[in-house]
């Protein structure tokens, strides 16, 4: 009976294949995220293959606004058999409705420079205990 002996990759080479960093490959490794085989009689760590779809997994989600812990929640449901694409879609819509709030805020901030620079005047003298007054007393008006 023949056995087919899995390819294993060096940390360095799932760097080279990835192009994620050691040292963040190890941090991942640490966190649970992604797990090595094995390591070599010298104490190297060997990765199977799959950590690279697991890598560009991990990545494409953080692209997408997911922190680590949200990562490591769908990646244990992976883990455990089942597709996480449940746990993805609700954790995308959060990330929407957050991006919106975002968005609302800086036009409102936008808004607010805007109306600061279109009545910019050059008040010449310095007020004691003022250092700008145009900032400050739009900032005393607003907490008004």
């Amino acid at each position: 009976m023949l056995t087919q002996e899995t390819k294993l990759l060096l940390i360095g080479q799932v760097r080279d294949i990835s192009k994620i960093p050691i040292r963040t490959i190890r941090y991942y490794e640490s966190l649970g995220l992604i797990k090595s085989s094995k390591r070599t009689e010298g104490g190297f760590r060997q990765f199977s293959l799959d950590v690279l779809t697991r890598l560009a997994f991990i990545k494409r989600a953080q692209n997408l606004g997911l922190s680590l812990e949200e990562i490591g929640n769908i990646l244990q449901v992976y883990d455990q058999g089942q597709t996480p694409c449940g746990e993805i879609q609700e954790k995308l819509e959060e990330k929407l409705l957050q991006i919106d709030h975002q968005i609302d805020q800086l036009l409102t901030l936008r808004s607010e420079i805007k109306g600061l620079l279109s009545g910019w005047k050059n008040t010449g003298g310095q007020h004691e205990d003022t250092i700008c007054p145009i900032i400050q007393n739009t900032s005393t008006a607003a907490r008004n």
